[in-house]
């Protein structure tokens, strides 16, 4: 089995950072990101990973080459235009081919091995296996209505949903799904949504599956669940690289990267990015800081590149 991780979105929610430094490359406990993707893929035989960029393509490529640090191989696709889910997928096709796939949303991170969902989708040979979580708003997600285990409706982030299962970010596909590609049209909102590609299985009789994931889910994309998913990694203790510099009273939940200088009167529940130096007068809480920051006053739920707004 191969994998698709899709790392083409530019993260405009934790802007400007992530104009800087594309959103799969953002440290979490002092490693980027995507490479817990990379960790997750490994422990269920994943070898051959194609990652679909956008126009990060040149960040994406030099920081991660051609191999991940579990010797999977790496390729490149680049997304031409931001259309959905679904479409990034279209660009991972030719790299595919006619294998069964695993596809992975870039930002999100798992805490528990993916092994027993592996095991059931090569087990049914179903044409499809998505993760579901139960969540308290299933009107944020996309929302699987199921008979057992067997899908028989997905809705997109439904008004009134009949079901508290969201697809959590995590997709195991056959090459059967291509097939419903040429049947796609634009959502409402003008992307090509995976879910309507599933549903379209769905709606050939095809076995579309759910499993029910019991570990932890962070999807990273804001300040809160990036800080929440950091804090759960560092067991709501500090991590401060061996070379970084930080003059303040410490609190809990503190990442401080490589080659970083931090200077304040406290600090606590934040991401200082590597390099960063940040002087402060007054406290830093809840924050995710990068560049050359001076602040005469507290920086409290923030996200900052130097200057940059």
């Amino acid at each position: 089995m191969k994998g698709v991780i899709l790392a083409a979105g530019k993260g405009t929610r934790l802007y400007p950072i992530t104009k800087i430094v594309p959103k799969p490359l953002l440290p979490l406990a002092n490693k980027p990101t995507i490479l817990y993707a990379f960790e997750r893929l490994a422990e269920i035989g994943v070898q051959e990973i194609c990652i679909v960029v956008g126009e990060n393509e040149p960040q994406m490529r030099n920081a991660l080459g051609s191999t991940s640090p579990f010797d999977q191989r790496l390729t490149y696709a680049v997304q031409t235009e931001p259309k959905g889910l679904a479409h990034a997928m279209s660009f991972a096709r030719e790299t595919i081919g006619g294998d069964d796939f695993v596809m992975y949303l870039g930002d999100e991170i798992y805490t528990e091995p993916l092994t027993s969902l592996a095991q059931t989708f090569a087990a049914s040979r179903c044409a499809n296996l998505n993760m579901v979580k139960e969540v308290d708003d299933p009107r944020r997600f996309g929302i699987a209505s199921v008979n057992g285990n067997r899908i028989t409706k997905l809705v997109e982030k439904p008004t009134n949903p009949d079901s508290n299962l969201a697809l959590a970010g995590l997709y195991f596909f056959t090459k059967r799904i291509w097939d419903t590609l040429k049947d796609l049209r634009p959502s409402a909102r003008g992307e090509y949504e995976i879910t309507d590609a599933i549903q379209i299985l769905v709606d050939w009789n095809e076995t579309v599956l759910a499993g029910v994931y019991s570990g932890g889910w962070f999807d990273t994309g804001t300040l809160d669940s990036f800080l929440d998913c950091s804090n759960y990694l560092l067991n709501g203790g500090t991590l401060i690289d061996e070379t970084a510099q930080v003059s303040g009273s410490i609190g809990g939940a503190v990442c401080v990267g490589e080659s970083a200088v931090v200077e304040c009167e406290s600090i606590q529940d934040c991401v200082v990015l590597p390099g960063a130096d940040v002087r402060c007068e007054g406290e830093i809480r809840h924050c995710i800081l990068a560049g050359t920051i001076r602040s005469d006053s507290p920086l409290v739920n923030a996200v900052r590149y130097s200057d940059m707004v």
